[in-house]
């Protein structure tokens, strides 16, 4: 039995497909396929059911699985314990990062990574926060940047970058412009302009109204088109205090929202090399600025 094998398998189990994984292992679909007949003749019994349009699991696969991931991610973690051990930073960091965010100069923040660890190759996706969280918690990602509301995840070590109170950002022509303030019970009384679930923002707003659900008239992807539809008057928008470009911020109480933004790691690792030198810079740039 070989550790690509197990790689291979573990690939094919995952993307449902031997032609997707023979991609993300960088191996032609043939060699994918014979490794794994391999592996099952060694075994003998298959651990893939090919009779059907996709690739499943037959029973003895799915108890196999489990057990490939943890040989595979011993040897992993056997190979970041002797890179430690000779003082090497390298490999792969892969960070995740909320749409449109704007508190933190990720790029500035990856550049001054790469200058002091040219050989890490760095990763990078943006997603909602609640598939970051996931991603992070599974391993798929070593460092993110998150919104979300409350406490931190389960799991995570956050370091908060902002905490801010959500509010109802209107145009002129609103009738609630002018105003300071609104009640929950107002707010859900409107039809409202909001991110989708699975962001920060909307998580907090989600928290604050309880067993009640708010009525979302618009819903759109991305911080700046939901400033610019409520700019043409279609409702409140819900957002962060310092979104509020170009729109009256009227604060929302009864209770009080707010929605954090911080970047966040696993709190239990194992951690590589790289993941942690990552996180120290991160720090170290935050607590620089003013």
């Amino acid at each position: 039995m070989e550790l690509r094998q197990l790689e291979y398998f573990v690939a094919v189990a995952e993307e449902a497909s031997f032609t997707r994984a023979a991609e993300r292992v960088h191996v032609a679909q043939p060699g994918v396929s014979a490794q794994i007949r391999r592996l099952e003749r060694e075994l003998g019994h298959d651990l893939l059911d090919r009779s059907g349009r996709g690739v499943t699991l037959t029973d003895v696969g799915a108890a196999v699985l489990p057990l490939a991931r943890v040989a595979l991610q011993s040897v992993e973690s056997a190979r970041r314990t002797v890179e430690e051990m000779a003082g090497l930073v390298r490999g792969v960091v892969r960070v995740g990062m909320v749409v449109s965010c704007g508190i933190m100069d990720l790029p500035e923040l990856l550049s001054a990574f790469h200058s002091s660890h040219p050989d890490v190759e760095i990763t990078l996706v943006e997603a909602n926060s609640d598939a970051l969280i996931e991603s992070l918690l599974d391993g798929q990602l070593d460092f993110a940047l998150i919104g979300y509301a409350g406490s931190a995840p389960d799991g995570l070590s956050v370091r908060v970058l902002a905490d801010e109170p959500l509010v109802a950002a209107v145009a002129p022509e609103d009738p609630w412009y002018g105003r300071e303030s609104v009640s929950l019970d107002e707010l859900l009384e409107r039809g409202l302009i909001s991110l989708p679930p699975g962001t920060g923002l909307r998580g907090a707003l989600d928290a604050a109204c309880g067993s009640r659900r708010p009525r979302i008239a618009f819903e759109a992807s991305a911080p700046p088109m939901v400033i610019t539809l409520a700019q043409r008057g279609l409702g409140p928008a819900i957002l962060a205090l310092s979104m509020t470009d170009g729109l009256h911020a009227v604060r929302i109480t009864d209770p009080s929202p707010s929605s954090r933004l911080g970047f966040a790691w696993r709190s239990e690792g194992p951690h590589s090399p790289a993941a942690r030198a990552l996180i120290r810079v991160a720090e170290n740039q935050v607590t620089a600025k003013p």
